[in-house]
């Protein structure tokens, strides 16, 4: 392979502290990988990872070595970006992770229009509630749903706040009651979003007085598609982003309770590796999605 193949690989390597997840990113196997480390430590005349079955870390020199690789790599890639932007635009493929309900609700009837607009760019979404690590598992950006966002590395642009509101059918009001107290939701049939950042506890707040409801449900899901479904049924009450149920609030399907009390808000942001300079496919798409989510 190719000298920048070889310094890619160690770079991967370095930053994953893994050869085989780098062999997974690049798609390369095992024995490629560390033939290109062992060539380039041969032509470097010096042991730039120290390794053994368990483990690995990089000498001092390979600390060194690696710096001077990264501020080289990323030059290339600017440079790379600063051509394909005076060829015409976005091109390539675009990975991202995103929430499935948001993109659902709120982004998947404007993605094709999006699109249209740059026919260079490819885009690969992966509808995924977890949390991904954007940089080992090799997407560009993620869409991230949060009540307070971690400090980490990225990059963080806030899209959207969405607010949450307790809601139910019209059919289980009538057969259980409606709340009128937080407390109340101790004796009802609570439906629980399990990825939520407040799944096992819902904090409500009315004039400086701050309640916290610990949540023991029946059902428990891993979709919030799933919990409005269950809603709609009539099954429970639930803790819930409006904007995900706001048809159906119009619609009369669900009502509204303790309307009286503060809940959580959740904000979306785009998550990004820190660049001094963006890629060009990576700024129309954040260009869209603030449009997506100002216009929704």
């Amino acid at each position: 392979m190719s000298r920048y193949t070889a310094l890619q690989i160690f770079r991967h390597v370095a930053e994953l502290n893994s050869f085989a997840q780098a062999g997974r990113l690049l798609g390369l196997s095992p024995a490629a990988i560390s033939k290109n480390i062992a060539e380039l430590e041969a032509r470097l005349g010096t042991r730039l990872i120290s390794r053994s079955t368990r483990r690995m870390a990089l000498t001092e020199e390979g600390t060194l070595y690696l710096r001077h690789v990264v501020q080289a790599l990323d030059a290339l890639s600017e440079g790379e970006r600063a051509l394909c932007a005076i060829r015409g635009g976005p091109a390539g493929t675009l990975r991202v992770s995103a929430p499935m309900t948001v993109t659902l609700t709120r982004l998947s009837t404007a993605l094709p229009g999006f699109l249209a607009s740059y026919p260079d760019l490819k885009l690969d979404l992966n509808l995924d509630d977890r949390r991904v690590d954007i940089v080992r598992e090799g997407f560009d950006m993620a869409i991230r749903a949060s009540d307070n966002l971690e400090d980490s590395s990225l990059v963080a642009r806030k899209l959207a706040v969405m607010p949450h509101i307790v809601c139910a059918a019209p059919s289980y009001f009538d057969a259980h009651g409606t709340p009128t107290t937080p407390s109340d939701l101790k004796t009802h049939n609570c439906v629980r979003f399990s990825l939520s950042g407040h799944a096992d506890s819902w904090r409500f707040s009315q004039g400086g007085r701050i309640e916290h409801i610990a949540i023991t449900p029946r059902y428990s899901v891993t979709s919030s598609l799933a919990v409005r479904d269950a809603l709609r049924e009539g099954f429970g009450i639930s803790l819930i982003p409006r904007p995900y149920v706001e048809d159906d609030l119009a619609a009369g399907r669900l009502l509204t309770a303790l309307e009286d009390w503060q809940t959580v808000d959740t904000t979306l942001y785009a998550v990004y590796p820190s660049r001094q300079h963006l890629a060009p496919k990576i700024q129309v798409f954040l260009d869209f999605l603030a449009d997506a989510f100002r216009r929704a």
